[in-house]
């Protein structure tokens, strides 16, 4: 009597982690309004919303003196984010279905994730564009 036994393996699942992504969009967010909104207020003429923001926020102050660093490092998460999201989970998952009940859960997070992280790219470079190119731009104009 030769049986056979049969050993499955389980199907290993490695779930994406979303803090990347949610800290690529608290970055974009935190250049927003620290740096880009004030400026665009004040180009629109609204000097005296952006004093009461800060005097009811005073620490958008010392984020905008160390605007640098905090694009710098807004930058480097979302393309961490992006490398993360194109390049290693499709090789993580390889191309296995997730282990879900409903499989169209998956593909709705994933498509939920990327609309995540491009609008956080999308702030960011508005961002980028008001902080740093905008004030000379409009300087030279006025020349």
């Amino acid at each position: 009597m030769n049986s056979e036994i049969q050993t499955t393996r389980p199907l290993v699942v490695r779930k994406r982690s979303p803090v990347l992504s949610y800290l690529s969009l608290f970055t974009s967010l935190s250049t927003l309004l620290c740096c880009a909104l004030p400026s665009l207020l004040v180009l629109l003429g609204l000097g005296a919303t952006v004093a009461s923001v800060l005097a009811s926020a005073p620490w958008l102050v010392a984020l905008s003196r160390h605007k640098g660093w905090v694009f710098s490092i807004a930058g480097a998460l979302i393309g961490l984010s992006f490398v993360q999201t194109y390049a290693i989970a499709p090789r993580l998952r390889g191309g296995e279905a997730c282990a879900a009940d409903d499989p169209s859960a998956c593909d709705t997070a994933t498509r939920v994730g990327r609309v995540v992280l491009w609008t956080s790219a999308a702030i960011y470079l508005v961002g980028c564009f008001v902080a740093f190119a905008l004030g000379p731009i409009l300087a030279r104009w006025d020349q």
